[in-house]
């Protein structure tokens, strides 16, 4: 759903000036079918979210490769192959996922109900960078605290109910500018516009060496898979760039209690004195699980959910409930996010 921006020009091989401001998907289709230039090759673009498109649409694949830019995207095409596999026909389409970090980058194979897939391995993903209030409110001390301290504390006080949008080109300038000014005040260097972008959107740039050697591994593994002219990656390969050149390669072990493709319970430890709404944040913080917006309930009943909103009035009272009150030691319980295609199921140990 992406169209091309002048960044995108010295690592992103499709594209030309010229291509400016037009979706992505239509150019890479244009530019491949004119360098193949063979009748018989049929590219389509959807110019969308990939939610958008009907289930049925991803089962007329033979495989699918992401190059997707964020994990609440990959976790969801994820859950919605493994989701076939386990349909009365048993489809099987293989996942083939590629991604960057400046000089670093992984890719990895994923046989729906074969291999681990992408849930299994959350927790290897590294957590955003966050920084103290009191750190980027007193004693600022990197560039980074100049730009949080703009952005959280002084955004909402010189744009009271407007949400900061980090495409604005208007927005972005006004918070460089206001990361500067307290830079200077604490003798800071390094504030950027560039570092300002990369913060507030939680942007590592993009190196092109690193973006072309995860693309060919992707696509040698499409090659392979759709040939079968050779044995597929066995299912994770990192690449480091940054220190010298490195490669290693493992099989990533499936999880039992992985929501997605694993067949048992995650046991999930609470403070008794909890509050319904102290387990959820808990659950938010949790590396591995990652929901958003998550919905609760048990066998019995529900005990919050974001939506409808007539459950939702129904259950907001439960929030400030302690948690011992709601469940008992041992309880299994179900957690959703409306942005994703997958159910959670815990049991709640009391500690």
């Amino acid at each position: 759903m992406d169209t091309i921006d002048v960044s995108n020009l010295n690592r992103q091989f499709l594209f030309r000036a010229s291509d400016v401001g037009r979706p992505k998907a239509e150019v890479a289709s244009e530019f491949v079918s004119e360098r193949i230039d063979d009748q018989s090759l049929q590219i389509t673009a959807h110019c969308c979210k990939i939610q958008d498109m009907p289930l049925d649409f991803y089962r007329g694949f033979d495989a699918v490769v992401c190059g997707l830019d964020s994990v609440e995207a990959r976790r969801w095409i994820n859950a919605t192959l493994v989701s076939f596999s386990y349909e009365e026909d048993n489809t099987i389409i293989p996942l083939i996922d590629g991604g960057t970090e400046g000089f670093r980058g992984q890719s990895r194979v994923i046989i729906p109900s074969f291999t681990s897939c992408y849930e299994c391995t959350l927790d290897m993903i590294s957590p955003k960078t966050t920084y103290p209030v009191c750190t980027i409110a007193n004693t600022p001390r990197l560039p980074e605290h100049c730009i949080e301290w703009a952005s959280v504390m002084q955004w909402p006080k010189a744009h009271p109910g407007i949400k900061f949008d980090s495409d604005d080109p208007e927005h972005v300038l006004w918070m460089y500018n206001t990361a500067k000014l307290r830079a200077q005040q604490f003798n800071i260097s390094g504030v950027t516009r560039q570092l300002t972008l990369g913060v507030v959107k939680n942007i590592i740039p993009a190196i092109a060496s690193t973006n072309a050697i995860i693309a060919a591994s992707c696509c040698n593994e499409a090659f392979k898979l759709i040939t079968n002219s050779n044995p597929i990656l066995d299912n994770y390969m990192m690449y480091s760039g940054d220190d010298s050149i490195f490669t290693y390669t493992y099989r990533h072990s499936k999880k039992a209690n992985c929501p997605v493709c694993g067949d048992s319970y995650k046991v999930v430890r609470a403070q008794k004195w909890w509050s319904l709404s102290d387990f959820i944040e808990d659950l938010k913080e949790m590396q591995e699980v990652q929901m958003k917006n998550p919905s609760i309930s048990s066998a019995s009943k529900p005990l919050f959910m974001v939506s409808p909103p007539s459950l939702y009035e129904a259950t907001k009272s439960n929030l400030s409930k302690n948690l011992d009150t709601l469940v008992h030691s041992g309880t299994e319980l179900v957690v959703t996010d409306p942005s994703l295609p997958i159910a959670l199921k815990i049991v709640v140990k009391f500690i």
